[in-house]
């Protein structure tokens, strides 16, 4: 996995030390396992070694940061998954999976991406302001039929351009359910 590397193209080297404190050794200061988990998903490589005997300790810190955040909020790995992973140290196929595994989050992240461009091009920048104001003038519409002395306040020209008829449209339906409720209010 490639990801952003410190300045110079340089991998940051994390210290772990035997009270268990991180050390970044490009910021000079100590961080914790939520920094590293930050820095992960920022893409920022990093390196972390057993300060005493310069092992790469890095798959386990990673593994570390995988168990906080499944304890802490909704978990993303299902116990049956869990249960398969184990099943399969030990088993011949052991070594393949940490490829397998790596090919398949890579395209899942490529197909994630892909998807998000589609919706962005198909929708275009202004997608989710012009979708949150035709929102908003529907819910003021909706709520002036339940309030008949507040009128609605007149959507923004963005709205207006972007679906003129549609609210147009859905304005007369609001008007006649208005009609139909005052008629049952007599």
């Amino acid at each position: 996995m490639a990801g952003k590397e410190a300045r110079g193209g340089e991998t940051i080297i994390i210290k772990k030390y035997a009270n268990r404190r991180l050390y970044n050794t490009q910021s000079s200061s100590y961080i914790t396992l939520d920094d590293l988990s930050r820095m992960t998903r920022e893409g920022i490589d990093f390196q972390v070694v057993d300060a005493k005997t310069g092992a790469d300790i890095t798959h386990q810190i990673l593994t570390q940061i995988i168990m906080e955040e499944e304890s802490h909020g909704e978990q993303m790995l299902p116990i049956s998954f869990l249960r398969q992973l184990i099943s399969m140290y030990g088993n011949s196929m052991q070594a393949l999976m940490p490829h397998y595994l790596e090919a398949t989050m890579e395209n899942f992240r490529a197909n994630q991406l892909k998807l998000q461009e589609t919706w962005q091009a198909s929708m275009g920048p202004d997608a989710l302001a012009r979708l949150a104001e035709t929102n908003m003038a529907m819910f003021k519409a909706a709520a002036s039929a339940f309030m008949p002395d507040a009128r609605p306040a007149p959507p923004p020209p963005s709205a207006r351009a972007a679906g003129e008829n549609e609210f147009e449209t859905l304005k007369a339906q609001m008007a006649a359910m208005q009609k139909k409720l005052d008629e049952l209010g007599k």
